[in-house]
């Protein structure tokens, strides 16, 4: 059986969607469901394909546990939304992207990533790129109350008793 996959997005693929993509990824692997999820990131602009994800995002997730270092940013590609059986976009201009972009047929794969945290929180998650440190800390905060989210909706595709 192939691996449920997931692709999450950002404008840049630098700071918030990579940190999704190895939050998620760790989370499945604790729960037991590493071998059972494919997890990815990318970018809806090709501002920095081929860059290590930003200092910032890699030492404030390494604070919590998570090793961003072997991640680089990668620009989606038109195969993706085949590929992918759930693609997270991290903000309402990166929904509009994949909108634009996503053949009709894989529309319902397109959600934000927000609709599965347990809090209120704004649709999007915001980019502390141009931030202070703790904006990186709140955006974690969202990513892994997020991901937890994510793992609880799509439990019954990946479930290891299939």
């Amino acid at each position: 059986m192939n691996p449920y996959s997931i692709l999450i997005v950002c404008t840049d693929n630098l700071c918030r969607s990579p940190t999704a993509e190895e939050v998620l990824r760790r989370k499945a692997i604790e729960q037991g469901l590493g071998d059972r999820l494919l997890v990815a990131s990318a970018a809806t602009h090709d501002f920095n394909a081929g860059e290590p994800v930003d200092f910032h995002a890699q030492k404030h997730a390494m604070r919590r546990g998570y090793d961003l270092s072997s991640l680089t940013a990668k620009l989606l590609q038109p195969e993706d939304f085949e590929r992918f059986d759930l693609i997270l976009a991290m903000e309402e201009s990166n929904l509009l992207t994949l909108r634009l972009s996503c053949p009709p047929r894989f529309a319902h794969k397109l959600h934000y990533f927000t609709q599965y945290c347990s809090e209120p929180v704004s649709q999007d998650v915001p980019d502390p790129f141009y931030g202070q440190p703790n904006d990186f800390e709140q955006v974690l905060d969202v990513i892994e109350n997020g991901c937890e989210g994510v793992l609880s909706a799509v439990q019954e595709k990946i479930d290891p008793q299939d």
